[in-house]
């Protein structure tokens, strides 16, 4: 009788690790299979600096789409594209069934975010300050929303290093030219920049001056702020099709032309992304906008 029940407790114990075991292994099943939709492994990228910043930290792979200014590396503007950052459809973004939504300060417009802050994503903004802090600060909280942080410090303590050899360079110079950043020009009008900008920053990193200081912002400039302002350089985006061509419209406007700018015929133009977007590649730009204008005065320039 002792025999016979001691068999039957085991057989009974038996049973329930086989049983404990096959729920387990039914429940793991459950989880791998609904680890994909669970997971921040649907991403959507607005805003150029943002999706450059995936890519420099080998998490592309997470991507669904992006917005109309992540034109870096080529393989991005692969992506589905939602629209321009300030001018989103949510409708566009929601129909890539994101399960993160990754955007930079400044995207829009606000209704446009209240819909999709309505629907439940979770959506990481990113801040946008036009300096070298601002840049590493970018990767860590990229980094951060991407479950990445340690890639996002090495990455950080690379650029952190670049930015402090610029420094070094920029403080060594003996000349500050002064550059006037033109944004447009639309019927003979100039419209630059002022402080605040990604082009005053920019300049600031290059160890340039701002010709115009007297506003935050873009605006229209009067023939007399231009003269004022005296220019050594002008800058501008580079918009593709025939750089000479476009240099010489802007040199030829006759305010522009009686500037030192003009008088000298020293005129940058440099990819936009690359000058203004402040992501992984800002010291680069620094570096290339500080090379150019060097050689525009007879320098050789220097390799970062």
């Amino acid at each position: 009788m002792t025999t016979h029940c001691f068999q039957l407790c085991t057989v009974i114990r038996q049973s329930i690790r086989l049983f404990v075991a096959g729920s387990l292994s039914a429940v793991a099943l459950f989880h791998t299979a609904s680890a994909e939709p669970l997971a921040a492994d649907r991403i959507v990228s607005i805003g150029g600096a943002v999706t450059e910043i995936i890519y420099a930290l080998g998490e592309e792979h997470r991507l669904v789409g992006r917005d109309t200014t992540s034109s870096y590396p080529p393989a991005a503007e692969s992506l589905p594209d939602v629209g321009y950052m300030r001018a989103l459809s949510p409708e566009g973004v929601l129909s890539l069934s994101p399960s993160r939504i990754i955007m930079v300060e400044g995207s829009g417009p606000p209704e446009a975010l209240q819909v999709l802050r309505e629907a439940d994503i979770p959506i990481s903004d990113v801040p946008e300050t036009y300096s070298a802090e601002g840049v590493l600060e970018k990767i860590r909280v990229v980094g951060a929303a991407l479950g990445a942080s340690e890639k996002a410090e090495v990455l950080a303590d690379k650029l952190r290093a670049d930015f402090e050899l610029l420094a070094t360079t920029r403080n060594a110079a003996s000349a500050s030219p002064r550059v006037l950043f033109v944004l447009s020009v639309r019927g003979g009008r100039v419209l630059a920049s002022g402080t605040g900008t990604a082009a005053n920053g920019i300049l600031a990193l290059a160890g340039m001056t701002n010709a115009i200081t007297e506003f935050e912002g873009y605006k229209q400039l009067s023939d007399e702020a231009i003269l004022t302002a005296a220019p050594d350089i002008i800058l501008m985006m580079d918009r593709g099709g025939d750089h000479g061509g476009a240099t010489a419209e802007i040199l030829a406007l006759p305010t522009l032309a009686a500037t030192p700018a003009g008088r000298s015929g020293h005129l940058v133009q440099m990819n936009g992304l690359l000058l203004l977007g402040f992501g992984p590649r800002t010291a680069e730009a620094a570096w290339e906008l500080k090379n150019r204008v060097e050689k525009l005065f007879g320098g050789k320039g220097e390799t970062l």
